[in-house]
């Protein structure tokens, strides 16, 4: 019973960890929603003299809140979706009328043409919710079209300008924000992985394996943020001079991801070499801990902005144990650990910033025990 408690206070204590990272990451995007639907109203309203601006600073909301990274690709698929919406939608309701039957057809047709012209989630919702309003609303308000269009195309313009111009990110803290704890979760599990491999603990090392699946949205953060930062970059002034560091963590985060993908069938064949009471040389979770260790040694010296050095000689020294314990008696799914741990290896090199050919020969060297 004390066990179950514990847990269940630890399941508490990291989901409330969880939810406080998350808001310290999504604060901004927060502050850019608020300021850009504002702006947009003020615009539509006040400037344009918009008497019913309401779609202006929803579009501006959706432009920022929605596809993240892809921003700009996202306004000019929303005003497109409003004028397909618009063309079909007026042609429709001038041959066949208004009513429940033809709101049927208005929106099929207008639905229709946006997937035919290869529009993605956006565009056809944007072209689909433009046919409802102007075959629900065209009779009691017959000036909705150009209104529409216009508030489309003010919220769109004035999300992009609040993200790229008012409020930018700061491309390189939001990921290492980001990165850090994904980097600290995956440690931690290699580090458990280890554990429990070298007291032949099968159960906790499928734990291990659990966890990694259930932590994976948080290396699905890394690229979502990247990719924000990457359109940050390229578009915002501001942020230009951040372009050649920003390109290294984008390297990064393709490797890193690699690695974690690849270190899963290392934890999975740890299991099965433990179910299937395969010897287990001590050498071999001492190269899972090692690695482990150059994870987080990655970790901290990518908070610190630091040539990640320490991490690279941990990783090798990993590769170095699992050498030894390759050339003692092994079993078939210990063999696959070795070969695995040599991938990530490789894997984790290439994210600090090692080429390819360079990583290839380092870990080959450390394989052979030099």
């Amino acid at each position: 019973m004390r066990i179950s408690v514990d847990r269940l206070r630890g399941h508490a204590r990291n989901a409330g960890w969880r939810t406080y990272r998350r808001l310290q990451q999504y604060l901004l995007l927060a502050v850019q929603g608020g300021l850009a639907a504002t702006l947009a109203w003020l615009l539509a309203n006040q400037v344009l003299g918009n008497p019913e601006p309401t779609f202006a600073p929803a579009a501006a909301v959706g432009v920022i809140a929605a596809a993240i990274g892809r921003r700009a690709h996202r306004t000019v698929e929303l005003v497109i979706g409003v004028v397909l919406g618009i063309l079909v939608a007026d042609l429709l309701v001038e041959t066949i009328g208004t009513g429940p039957w033809q709101t049927f057809v208005i929106v099929f047709g207008a639905l229709l043409v946006a997937v035919a012209v290869r529009g993605t989630g956006a565009l056809v919702s944007q072209a689909g919710g433009t046919a409802v309003l102007i075959a629900t609303l065209t009779p009691n308000t017959p000036d909705i079209n150009l209104p529409r269009t216009v508030n489309a195309l003010v919220g769109g313009v004035t999300g992009l300008v609040v993200v790229l111009l008012l409020a930018p990110m700061n491309p390189t803290r939001s990921v290492r924000r980001v990165a850090g704890p994904a980097l600290d979760t995956f440690a931690r599990q290699m580090t458990s992985a280890a554990e429990g491999l070298a007291r032949g603990d099968a159960r906790q090392v499928e734990q291990v394996l659990a966890d990694m699946r259930d932590s994976e949205s948080e290396l699905r953060q890394i690229r979502e943020v990247v990719t924000a930062a990457e359109e940050v970059v390229r578009f915002s002034p501001l942020r230009w001079r951040r372009r050649r560091a920003l390109a290294a963590y984008r390297a990064g985060a393709v490797h890193l991801d690699r690695a974690f993908r690849n270190s899963r069938t290392l934890v999975r064949r740890a299991a099965t070499a433990l179910r299937d009471h395969e010897p287990v040389p001590a050498d071999l979770p001492a190269a899972v801990e090692h690695f482990g260790q150059g994870v987080r040694l990655l970790h901290q010296e990518f908070l610190a902005m630091r040539d990640p050095q320490r991490a690279r000689e941990r990783v090798l020294r990993a590769v170095r144990e699992a050498g030894e314990a390759c050339r003692q008696q092994i079993g078939f799914s210990g063999t696959i650990v070795v070969s695995q741990l040599r991938t990530i290896a490789n894997d984790m090199l290439r994210a600090t910033g090692v080429p390819g050919d360079e990583a290839r020969r380092l870990v080959r060297r450390a394989a052979a025990g030099r």
